[in-house]
């Protein structure tokens, strides 16, 4: 529930912006936003949330497939396995297939 109210707080707050502030607002808006994203200490801060949100998702991951592993059929769990394998470990930085670099 608190997302939803905060997902529509979000939405009335864009729509107030986008109709009242017009095009030139938007502009500065968007300019602003770019240079707080290519902030190297913004990137670095992002980068290790993820590098850490990976981590923790693969620890997730590999204790719920050995808990959920006995109560699955067995094609499920021949995948399941599959998967945890490949995935090696979550420490190593060049099995990283979500798509993000260590800039």
């Amino acid at each position: 529930m608190r997302y939803r109210l905060t997902f529509i707080a979000g939405l009335a707050l864009g729509y107030v912006l986008g109709t009242r502030a017009g095009r030139e607002r938007y502009e500065k808006l968007k300019k602003s936003a770019r240079e707080i994203a290519q902030n190297p200490a913004v990137r670095n801060t992002a980068e290790s949330a993820a590098q850490q949100t990976r981590n923790v998702a693969g620890k997730a991951f590999h204790s719920v497939s050995e808990k959920v592993e006995s109560k699955v059929p067995d094609s499920v769990a021949g995948r399941v396995r599959t998967l945890r394998e490949r995935g090696g470990s979550t420490d190593d930085a060049t099995t990283d297939d979500w798509g993000t670099s260590n800039t």
